[in-house]
């Protein structure tokens, strides 16, 4: 998962493309197997009859995609045990006519890690282990770059986001598509620097999940992919749900990634992150997240009564672990305000109009995701996307959540777009403002060919400079698309331009001399704010490597 559960950007089709919605159908979630039912078709519960009529949920999503320029979305809502909506809108890509369906599978990214919390949950069930046991308990090979935190991890802290680890740290290892084993990842996270002392305080990460995913696999005596299959998925009958992108594109009816590109959206080439597995990894559509929903919402049992997850564990992934700054949004956007924030095991809590959430989002390369349970209300709300766009999640969230929850609302379509144009024109402006401020005039200190060579980072490995004909190229040994062009800036400061732009991730490299004018280090930073923070390329700390 790139970026959860902050949001960037967006992308969208004509209207003409869109899904109309096909006449309402009664449908329990123990229906959705049944072989009559299609995707896009939308299943109201008599109860939910006159809400649905207060509430176009249609026009709003329509609205959302010109809106905000999202090619295809996928919806579902789950409310007292019954299926609200499972459906699609818009085009699975850019360009061509196949619409998005209910059984459009999309990457969820990030919400794959409450199925990995959930799975230890079931562990714990078994007694095959505790939140609080020691990591190097059941991993013994674990390690972290301080002796006392190898030793005081727990299960708990791995999916909790406190362990002293910065924002992304070390996300590097896995996106974009590296060339690093899941094993060689975690025997690299004893090379990365904490930014605080252990539990101090919230910082969202990845590489722990997939830690917590070795464990799951290690713990059941399979693969992760099987053990999501057999104790979840199987069970609940998602039948479609992948945990792999590649057997997602081979399924007939899958949404294709999009990014923007010089402010325009378009199609991408989908980003496999298979070394990843239990930070992200699930693959999924509108009709099987339905079920997902329900069971967690019916106390952890399947459709046909099965005790999948104990009402206990589940109350203890809904518990307040790790306390999370709270947000303290302008204007309009300060009716959202929470009066709470932390983040449970796999999800993320916090409340709107006096009822408690559990949320998650999800990031990578073109999808977005948003999976939402308000507990008490027993509704749940799932928002897929196949556009990095977080504002047309949240536009949509806070306009179903006034809907059912009642009191007042608003137009959030137009608060959130104008917000979010607000932030993006203001980011641009920051970012010309550096580029117009800097000494054109300076030149290197050095020869452009003494800047060349190879680099090597503790926790990530070896970065090389080297002149390709008339270019300086920046190349990341295990990461082939951090591949990019190297132009001066100032001083000793130049910025790689990622070849693969899409990736939205330029970065300034800034070389440090020591007094005899060789180099001593390189650092880097992202030029945007806007850049993801699984870019975390502030974390390197590169030194040259001494030729023999």
């Amino acid at each position: 998962m790139r970026k959860s559960p902050m949001m960037r950007k967006g992308g969208a089709p004509s209207p003409a493309s869109r899904v109309s919605l096909l006449p309402p159908l009664l449908l329990a979630l123990s229906a959705l197997s049944a072989p009559n039912l299609h995707a896009h078709e939308v299943a109201v519960a008599p109860a939910a009859a006159a809400q649905r009529a207060a509430y176009d949920l249609d026009a709003d999503v329509n609205r959302v995609l010109k809106t905000f320029d999202v090619p295809g979305m996928a919806i579902a809502i789950v409310k007292d045990g019954k299926v609200v909506a499972a459906k699609g809108y818009g085009v699975r890509k850019l360009g061509e006519p196949a619409p998005v369906t209910g059984r459009t599978l999309f990457e969820i990214a990030s919400n794959s890690k409450a199925f990995t919390a959930a799975a230890l949950a079931m562990l714990v069930d078994e007694g095959k282990l505790k939140w609080d046991d020691p990591v190097i308990q059941h991993l013994p090979g674990f390690q972290m770059r301080d002796a006392y935190v190898t030793g005081a991890m727990t299960i708990r802290d791995l999916v909790t986001h406190r362990s002293g680890l910065g924002l992304g740290a070390g996300d590097l290892l896995w996106w974009p598509s590296s060339t690093y084993s899941t094993d060689e990842i975690i025997a690299r996270l004893r090379f990365i620097r904490p930014a605080t002392s252990f539990r101090n305080g919230y910082a969202y990460d990845n590489v722990h999940y997939i830690v917590a995913g070795r464990i799951v696999a290690d713990k059941t005596g399979k693969s992760w992919e099987e053990a999501m299959r057999e104790r979840i998925l199987a069970p609940l009958g998602m039948q479609a749900t992948t945990t792999s992108q590649a057997a997602m594109l081979r399924a007939a009816d899958h949404a294709a990634p999009h990014s923007r590109v010089d402010e325009r959206t378009v199609a991408v080439p989908a980003v496999p992150v298979e070394n990843a597995k239990g930070a992200v990894g699930i693959n999924s559509n509108a009709e099987d997240i339905a079920r997902w929903m329900a069971m967690l919402l019916d106390g952890g049992r399947t459709p046909d009564g099965v005790q999948l997850i104990s009402e206990k564990q589940l109350a203890e992934m809904w518990s307040p672990q790790t306390a999370m700054r709270i947000p303290d949004p302008k204007g309009a956007l300060a009716a959202t305000r929470p009066n709470f924030n932390a983040y449970g095991l796999g999800f993320q809590l916090r409340d709107y109009k006096g009822r408690k959430l559990a949320l998650h989002g999800g990031a990578l390369l073109g999808f977005y995701s948003r999976v939402l349970l308000v507990p008490e209300e027993r509704l749940g709300v799932a928002i897929f996307t196949n556009a990095e766009n977080g504002g047309s999640m949240n536009a949509l969230q806070w306009r179903i959540l006034d809907h059912y929850l009642g009191g007042s609302t608003r137009d959030w379509i137009s608060i959130v777009a104008d917000d979010e144009r607000k932030r993006h024109r203001e980011e641009l402006a920051k970012v010309a403002k550096a580029a117009a401020a800097r000494d054109a005039a300076s030149r290197p200190s050095l020869a452009l060919a003494a800047y060349e060579g190879d680099y090597q980072d503790p926790w990530y490995g070896q970065v090389t400079i080297r002149r390709e004909g008339d270019r300086q190229v920046m190349r990341f040994a295990r990461t082939p698309d951090l591949t990019g062009d190297l132009e001066h800036f100032q001083h000793d400061s130049f910025i790689v331009r990622w070849r693969q732009r899409h990736l939205n991730a330029d970065a300034y490299v800034t070389f440090s001399l020591n007094p005899d004018g060789s180099i001593e280090r390189v650092r880097m930073a992202p030029v945007s704010g806007e850049t993801d923070f699984s870019f975390d390329f502030a974390d390197l700390d590169l030194a040259p490597v001494k030729k023999p």
